[in-house]
């Protein structure tokens, strides 16, 4: 009853909050009489953040639809390469029309982004995405709200994630790519390529793994805890829901984007109620630039999905409860995990000083895991004054950990091809 009882919430919030902004846009417009009102600011500033509190966040738009490539302003397509039931992967295309410019894009690396699927959309790594595309060729998994996925097509475990990112491996072509996986994903990825090289198949370029849980044992955070303190039944019986009837996701259980997004704000919640205080003090002085940083960012931070029940249990159990991988116990649909079985890929991770979420080391063990891969195609980076989100987005990406990931890439593309 529970995700009913937010559809109910829900539906009731949503006229209030049009309603607030309708009252928010007349007050603060200056062909309103209203407008001239003591104290209609203080009103306008009420009425908008009630908006912003009660309104429903749908799904963003990456908008990426140019980029500065090779010092020349480019035209970005974003295509669907591979549509499957619970995942798009997507392409982004770039075009230009000097000759040059082309000539060099022809030869950029090409980059598969496998984005976690955590609660929060892919596009949560636009400014990974955009900052990648100068000089590489970028596709990205863009994990579908399993709310939205009709019940026949199936249950999605962890095994399935890794089977996915076998297929898009071998679509894309890993003769020619680099994979770069973001937190949670590190650790199917890791073993996606080892049972391909375990079978004998090509294995990408290089894999660059950047805040993930490969052996969440060392350093363990707040959400490491929370997994081993409660047993797997606690989970299955307080978060895993049942989508309602007017969702095609019908009768799937899910662990709800909702309940999600109710952890992520319990982990700070005096930041984030600082954080909207702040955001009408800035209305209420007309600074109109910071209180559109503090829509930006919560536009995309409030922007959750379902994720299939058996994936989140799945990952539960066997990452932060059973840690298989880095006990060498892990089969994925009867085969053994052997990361060791990896000798032709290279090996590059990153974490960050301040990370909160995957402590320091846990994304460091891939390298004890993949004694096959020679130390000499192998690098470890530890971003100074970098929480989780620094490593992948916003200025410590792009002017710290980019550069060296970028010319890790470049390294063993012309080394490996």
């Amino acid at each position: 009853m529970l995700y009913q009882i937010h559809e109910w919430q829900r539906s009731f919030l949503g006229p209030l909050s049009y309603f607030a902004q309708a009252n928010a846009r007349m007050l603060n417009d200056h062909a309103s009489p209203l407008s001239q009102w003591p104290g209609v600011q203080r009103m306008a500033a009420g009425f908008e953040l009630i908006h912003r509190l009660g309104k429903d966040y749908e799904k963003p738009e990456f908008g990426i639809h140019s980029a500065l490539a090779h010092e020349h302003e480019i035209a970005v397509i974003e295509r669907v390469a591979l549509d499957k039931p619970f995942c798009q992967l997507k392409r982004f295309k770039r075009f230009s029309d000097d000759p040059a410019t082309i000539e060099k894009m022809k030869a950029d690396p090409v980059v598969l982004v496998v984005a976690p699927l955590s609660g929060h959309h892919a596009t949560l790594l636009r400014d990974t995405v955009r900052t990648l595309l100068r000089e590489h060729k970028v596709y990205i998994t863009d994990w579908v709200d399993a709310r939205m996925v009709p019940a026949e097509a199936g249950t999605f475990g962890l095994d399935d994630y890794v089977a996915y990112i076998e297929e898009f491996i071998r679509h894309i072509g890993a003769r020619e790519l680099h994979v770069i996986s973001v937190c949670q994903p590190t650790v199917p990825v890791l073993a996606a390529v080892s049972l391909m090289a375990a079978r004998g198949e090509h294995t990408p370029l290089s894999l660059t793994m950047m805040g993930g849980p490969i052996d969440p044992r060392r350093s363990p955070t707040g959400v490491n805890n929370l997994a081993t303190t409660q047993p797997l039944s606690w989970f299955k019986n307080n978060v895993v829901q049942t989508v309602p009837p007017n969702y095609p996701g019908h009768g799937r259980e899910v662990y709800p984007g909702f309940l999600q997004h109710a952890g992520f704000i319990a982990m700070n919640p005096s930041r984030h109620l600082s954080s909207h205080w702040d955001y009408y003090q800035n209305l209420l002085r007309g600074d109109q630039e910071d209180a559109a940083s503090h829509r930006k960012f919560y536009d995309e931070y409030n922007a959750v999905l379902d994720m299939p029940a058996a994936f989140y249990l799945d990952t539960i159990a066997t990452v932060f409860q059973q840690f298989l991988l880095p006990r060498g116990l892990w089969d994925v649909a009867g085969e053994r995990v052997n990361p060791a079985a990896i000798t032709k890929s290279a090996l590059l991770t990153v974490e960050g000083e301040l990370d909160d979420i995957s402590g320091l080391g846990q994304t460091q063990a891939a390298h004890d895991l993949c004694s096959g891969i020679p130390a000499k195609r192998r690098a470890h980076k530890v971003i100074e004054g970098a929480g989780h989100y620094g490593i992948f987005s916003g200025r410590r990406w792009r002017e710290k950990v980019y550069p060296q990931v970028r010319d890790f890439i470049r390294k063993f593309d012309r080394a490996m091809k």
